[in-house]
């Protein structure tokens, strides 16, 4: 899980994956907010589509490629969770915090990803890391 973190960390702009509750697929930028008790969390607020999708249909999938040609595909299901000390977390990000202020503000919710898994990998040939 180290290796995911230490991508995710210097690509710290990811792109979410959803479907809509139209059935269609959404794609939009998300950024990783940090592991915490053996979890890769993420944040949004609960006003967004985004949150309203996951909600109902909550099988995601993250990707993001780094500058060297290298790039994950990180799949679960998005777990929301009123967990303070993620929220916490979330909130040092200081375009985070300027958006909601402060972790107990009403919009704002965390969620991780139950069972992540997928690959990182490159145009090396060599095989990817599986996860």
């Amino acid at each position: 899980m180290e290796k995911v973190i230490e991508f995710l960390n210097e690509n710290p702009i990811q792109y979410l994956a959803t479907v809509g509750r139209d059935g269609k697929a959404k794609c939009r930028p998300f950024m990783f907010a940090g592991e915490l008790e053996g979890k890769l969390w993420f944040c949004t607020n609960n006003t967004k589509d985004v949150y309203k999708d996951m909600l109902a249909n909550p099988e995601v999938e993250i990707s993001v490629s780094s500058p060297a040609y290298a790039w994950i595909r990180l799949h679960g299901k998005a777990v929301f969770e009123n967990n303070m000390a993620a929220k916490e977390m979330c909130i040092k990000n200081p375009i985070v915090k300027g958006q909601y202020q402060t972790a107990d503000n009403p919009i704002f919710e965390v969620f991780y990803l139950e069972a992540p898994h997928g690959v990182i990998a490159d145009f090396s040939g060599n095989p990817p890391y599986e996860f």
